[in-house]
């Protein structure tokens, strides 16, 4: 690669890094605030809190990428163009396209990177989230037992506890069982602890009493040192994990098993979500093609390049914009998917279109007229 070539890819690579980290920092703040329910209410640890938020990088990353490319191609475009450096290279002898290949080869390889993680990152990354957070909502200790608060994790099952330390010990513990036959068994414990104990989950009830009502309506009272609570029988054993389209891979999207019935309804929905996969990384070489355009494409000014800029700006807001809709149309008709494609294709043209519509024509155009001027000179001699 060229001296010249490596200097311009140098100065687009810079920003276009800081831009993505300065945009996914963002992505991800806004997306640890709705996690902090995990923290809040299912009283999870910090460690499953940032494990949730990194497997969510992927799928934000790629719809900050475009952006990111966009802001930092034309940051560092301006700036070379306003310091006259593009100028420089049209004076010395380079062509259009040679000033915006690297640009675009950056582009290129960032697209390509956005595809592979839509294609095994993203999927990957999501079903590890979707296992956690299928963990987190079926955990005994957030569902069955909330500090301060009377729960009812079944049916005529009743729940109390006045406070949880940082080591798990349950304090002052009350339990209310109705049993279907009728009568009621109510049990309080000064301490717990949910612990295993032969393979199955058990509240292990420290110093307590235990009443129960019979069906002759006899009271039994019993005083214990430790009683093993059997917690299986409120286990969601039947819950399976579901994945949504986000969470599977290119072909279970683009070739689902039709014989499964959610499947079959949203066979469509399935197919626009793998085109998207394909389609979305173009969007980082339509953005990257109409910021070169934004400064490119113009003539050089002094002044700066600002209106472009806001023009180009609205028009690539616009085109990305435009492809939300058609993968929101595509889950109502498959033909549709066709312009998933079609419509980064159509914006980079745009763009190259605009950046070669004026030629590099004035340094020939210098050369050709002193030979036109020695020719009416010999012509008036």
């Amino acid at each position: 690669m060229p001296l010249i070539d490596r200097y311009l890819l140098r100065q687009l690579l810079g920003p276009t890094v800081l831009a993505t980290l300065a945009l996914t920092a963002v992505a991800l703040l806004s997306h640890s605030l709705s996690a902090l329910d995990i923290i809040v209410s299912q009283r999870q640890s910090a460690l499953v809190f940032a494990k949730v938020t990194v497997l969510a990088m992927p799928q934000l990353l790629n719809m900050v990428l475009p952006i990111a490319v966009f802001v930092a191609a034309l940051v560092s475009l301006n700036r070379l163009h306003t310091e006259q450096e593009i100028v420089v290279c049209f004076a010395g002898g380079m062509s259009r396209w040679r000033v915006i290949a690297p640009a675009l080869r950056l582009a290129s390889m960032i697209a390509i990177l956005a595809l592979a993680m839509n294609l095994w990152v993203q999927p990957m990354a999501a079903r590890e989230m979707r296992q956690t957070l299928f963990e987190v909502r079926t955990d005994l200790a957030s569902t069955l037992i909330r500090e301060g608060e009377f729960t009812n994790p079944a049916p005529g099952l009743t729940v109390y506890a006045q406070s949880i330390d940082a080591a798990g010990l349950i304090h002052n513990l009350f339990i209310h069982q109705e049993k279907d036959g009728g009568g009621a068994t109510t049990y309080t414990a000064d301490q717990g602890r949910l612990e295993k104990r032969g393979g199955k989950p058990v509240l292990a009830m420290h110093k307590g009493s235990m009443q129960e009502f019979s069906d002759a309506g006899v009271l039994n009272y019993l005083t214990f040192d430790d009683y093993p609570y059997d917690l299986s029988p409120f286990m969601r054993s039947d819950e399976l994990i579901h994945y949504k389209p986000s969470d599977r891979y290119l072909h279970e999207l683009l070739f689902p098993d039709l014989q499964q019935d959610w499947e079959k309804r949203n066979q469509l929905k399935l197919l626009a979500e793998g085109h998207n996969r394909i389609a979305s990384p173009l969007y980082n070489i339509a953005l990257m093609a109409l910021a070169v355009s934004a400064i490119i494409g113009g003539g050089f000014s002094r002044m700066g390049y600002s209106r472009r800029i806001a023009i180009f700006s609205a028009v690539a807001v616009a085109f990305r914009i435009v492809g939300f809709v058609v993968q929101a149309a595509s889950e109502e008709a498959a033909w549709i998917n066709l312009f998933q494609y079609l419509v980064p294709l159509f914006a980079t043209y745009v763009a190259l279109r605009d950046i070669f519509r004026e030629k590099v024509t004035r340094f020939i155009d210098m050369r050709k007229k002193p030979h036109r001027i020695s020719r009416r000179a010999e012509a008036a001699a």
